[in-house]
């Protein structure tokens, strides 16, 4: 009996008084070269399909991360944008409170008013330093979980995870 493999022609022979096993050796050995023949084409169909996979996979990486550094930028983009509007609001703001502290009469209120501009003088520059020379960010090196909402349904830690 041989076991394993996909039969070509029998996978069970009997020595019969009309057909001893001896006869029937070349027909044995014919059918375990077939299975064998057989089971190394699998074996190699098996491994290209696994480096096909490999190969999509990294593709998929790649484009992963691609599409990370992308989101990665547009989120630094909008952040960029908010502290430009906060710098311009204080900006305005700050040049109101200026106006209306020249026309207060010397005194406790109009000092407060000094002191407070003095301290928003020295605090607008850190946020305007931000904004008036925009880059072009480098995205921190993503992780797994970072790259996940990229790759559809790929696992970031190999073709045949899941």
């Amino acid at each position: 009996m041989l076991r394993g493999g996909s039969p070509h022609r029998a996978s069970e022979w009997t020595d019969l008084p009309d057909r001893p096993l001896e006869e029937q050796l070349a027909e044995i050995v014919q059918e375990v070269g077939l299975r064998g023949e057989a089971a190394e084409r699998k074996r190699l169909a098996d491994q290209q399909a696994r480096e096909v996979q490999q190969k999509r996979w990294e593709a998929a990486m790649q484009e992963a991360r691609a599409a990370y550094a992308h989101a990665y930028r547009v989120k630094y983009l909008g952040e960029q944008a908010d502290a430009w509007y906060q710098a311009s609001r204080l900006t305005e703001y700050i040049a109101a409170v200026r106006d209306h502290a020249t026309s207060l009469p010397p005194g406790q209120e109009r000092t407060e008013f000094e002191a407070w501009l003095v301290f928003a003088d020295a605090h607008l520059p850190h946020l305007t330093e931000s904004v008036s020379a925009p880059k072009l960010p480098t995205p921190p090196k993503p992780s797994g979980d970072d790259l996940k909402p990229f790759l559809r349904h790929w696992s970031p830690y190999g073709p045949r995870s899941y």
